[in-house]
C-alpha cells in the first residue's frame, strides 16, 4: 500500500455510527469511495460492542429519566416522544436492510424483549401512574400497560416479584414489543456488507494523528499501529464517529464549531449472572429510578440481553470515574482534552455538578456486597456468589459553553459539523446507538443538503425510511403503518 490514499468519504471509527453513515452514503451514491479507519484490530470493539452498552432499543418506554416530573406534579413527555420517534426511524432502516438481505435474520442482531419500568413506595408509584397517563394518551405510547397488581407484575417480571415484601406499594408499566439490540453484531454485519462493495476500504489498526483542511479537502495523517508506518489520507468529507475519541479528534480539526466543547468521561460496570436457571426466569428490561446525581447511563435495570446469540442477565450499570475516553484509551485523555477554548466551560460544569462527582466517587468504592444489595431491590432472592462484575464501556458526556453558567454538562448525543459541511462529529452518549439512524440523517442534512434535495436521493431515502420527511410524533396513521411493518419485518411482535 502506498503512503497516501485518496477517498471521497473518510469514516474515523468502526462503530455503529460510522457503519450506519457509510451504509447510507453507499446506497445514496454507490460511485463514491468510502474509507473506514479503526484503531483496533476489529470493528465494534468499543461502545458498540454488546457487552459495552445496555442494548436497550432506547424508545423511551422504560427509561424514567426521559420523562422528568415538574414541580406541579405533571410529567414532561416531550423528550420521550422525540426519542421514541427517533428509534422508530432506526427500526425502519434496519427493516429495509433485512428486506434487501444486507442484514441477516433479525434474531442475529435484534430480539423482542418487553420494556418495563418498576417502582416502589407511594411517591414513585404516583409518579409512574402520572407518567403512564401522560404517555399513553399519545399514539406513540398508546400500547403501554400499567399495573399495581402484584399478580400481574409477577407475570411480567417473576424474578423482580419473587420473595418481595407486600407491605409497600409497587407499580410497573410495560410495552410488550420492546427490543434488545446487539449493536456489535449489527455493526459487524453492516461493515461486512460494505466490504463487499467495490468502493469501500477498511483500515484496521490505524490511528488518526492529525487533521488539516487544505484547499477545500482534508489531509488526514494516520499511523499504522502494526508497522509504525505513516499514512496520509486525502478526503472530501470526514466523519468522526470514534466514540470517546471523537472529541480530541474534533479539537485537532481546528474547525471553529469545536470551540468550547469538553468531555466528562464516565466508566461503567455490570453485575452478570452465571446461573443459567436464573437467566431463564427473566425476559424483560426492567428499569427503575436513578439515584440523585447519577448520569443517565447509570439508571439501574435488570436486563435480558442476547449477545452474540447467547442469552445473558445483567444488572447495573454501576458508574465510575475515569480519565480515559475509550475503554482501551489513555489515562491522559481527559487532561489532554483541556484547551484554552474549553477550560472555562469545563471548570464551570465541574462546579455545577458536585452531586455527580460525589455519586461517582461513591460508586467507585462500592464493594461486591453493596452492589448485590442494590441488585436485591430488583431481584430480592439474588445470591451473591451467582453474580460477578464485568467492565462495560466508556462514555464521554458533553460539556459545552453556556451563557448563564459558563459551562454545562449535557446528557445525550450531539452532531457538531463544520459550516462548509466537510466534517462532522458525533459527541455524547445515551441514547446513542439506538438513534444512530436519525443521528446520521442529521449528518446528511447538514453536510450533504444539496444532494439530499435531488430527486434520486429523495427516492432512495423514501425507500430506506418510509416516514422520511414526515413526523411520527404528529401523524398517528403514519406511525401505525410504519410500526406494523417494522414489528413484522424484524419479528418483534
Amino acid at each position: 500500500m502506498s503512503n497516501s490514499i485518496d477517498t471521497d468519504i473518510l469514516l474515523v471509527g468502526g462503530g455503529i455510527m460510522s457503519a450506519t453513515l457509510g451504509t447510507m452514503l453507499n446506497k445514496l451514491n454507490p460511485d463514491w469511495h468510502i474509507t473506514m479507519v479503526e484503531q483496533q484490530a476489529e470493528v465494534a470493539t468499543e461502545s458498540s460492542d454488546g457487552w459495552n452498552n445496555a442494548g436497550t432499543g432506547h424508545a423511551g418506554y422504560c427509561e424514567l429519566n426521559y420523562t422528568p416530573q415538574n414541580a406541579d406534579g405533571s410529567v414532561s413527555i416531550a423528550r420521550a416522544l422525540k426519542i421514541n420517534a427517533a428509534f422508530e426511524e432506526s427500526l425502519q432502516f434496519w427493516a429495509w436492510l433485512v428486506e434487501q438481505d444486507i442484514l441477516q435474520t433479525p434474531a442475529s442482531f435484534i430480539n423482542p424483549t418487553p420494556h418495563a419500568s418498576f417502582v416502589w413506595g407511594e411517591k414513585d408509584v404516583a409518579f409512574l401512574k402520572a407518567r403512564h397517563q401522560a404517555l399513553s394518551a399519545h399514539h406513540l405510547f398508546a400500547d403501554m400497560e400499567y399495573s399495581e397488581d402484584p399478580a400481574v407484575l409477577q407475570q411480567w417480571m417473576p424474578l423482580v416479584m419473587q420473595a418481595r415484601k407486600t407491605d409497600m406499594p409497587v407499580a410497573a408499566t410495560r410495552v410488550a414489543y420492546g427490543s434488545d439490540v446487539d449493536f456489535g453484531s449489527l455493526t459487524r454485519q453492516l461493515v461486512q456488507h460494505l466490504q463487499s462493495m467495490p468502493g469501500f476500504s477498511l483500515l484496521t489498526r490505524h490511528a488518526v494523528t492529525s487533521l488539516q483542511q487544505k484547499q477545500g479537502r482534508w489531509q488526514v495523517k494516520a499511523a499504522d499501529l502494526s508497522s509504525g508506518k505513516p499514512l496520509t489520507i486525502h478526503a472530501n468529507f470526514v466523519f468522526l464517529g470514534a466514540g470517546g475519541a471523537a472529541l480530541p479528534l474534533l479539537q485537532k480539526s481546528g474547525i471553529k464549531e469545536a470551540k468550547g466543547y469538553g468531555g466528562f468521561p464516565v466508566s461503567g460496570q455490570w453485575l452478570v449472572c452465571h446461573n443459567p436457571e436464573v437467566i431463564k426466569q427473566h425476559h424483560a428490561k426492567v428499569y427503575g429510578k436513578a439515584p440523585i446525581g447519577a448520569p443517565p447511563m447509570s439508571v439501574p435495570h435488570l436486563d435480558t440481553r442476547i449477545i452474540n446469540g447467547k442469552p445473558a442477565l445483567l444488572f447495573g450499570p454501576f458508574a465510575g470515574f475515569t480519565t480515559r475516553f475509550l475503554k482501551q484509551g489513555s489515562l491522559l485523555d481527559l487532561l489532554s482534552s483541556v484547551k484554552p477554548g474549553n477550560l472555562k466551560s469545563m471548570l464551570s460544569a465541574g462546579c455545577h455538578n458536585m452531586d455527580l462527582t460525589r455519586y461517582l466517587i461513591g460508586e467507585v468504592f462500592q464493594s461486591h456486597h453493596q452492589r448485590v444489595t442494590a441488585l436485591r431491590n430488583f431481584y430480592p432472592d439474588a445470591i451473591e456468589s451467582e453474580w460477578s462484575l464485568v467492565s462495560a464501556g466508556q462514555r464521554v458526556q458533553i460539556i459545552k459553553q453556556c451563557d448563564k453558567q459558563g459551562g454545562k454538562l449535557e446528557f445525550g448525543t450531539e452532531i457538531v459539523a463544520a459550516q462548509d459541511g466537510s466534517l462532522a462529529a458525533l459527541l455524547g452518549a445515551s441514547p446513542g446507538a439506538s438513534t444512530s439512524v436519525p443521528a446520521m440523517l442529521e449528518v446528511l442534512q447538514r453536510c450533504f443538503g444539496k444532494q439530499l434535495q435531488s430527486e434520486p436521493w429523495q427516492q432512495r431515502m423514501q425507500a430506506m425510511l418510509p416516514s422520511y420527511g414526515r413526523s411520527l410524533v404528529e401523524d398517528a396513521n403514519l406511525l401505525r403503518t410504519v410500526r406494523q411493518r417494522t414489528l413484522s419485518r424484524l419479528n418483534l411482535a
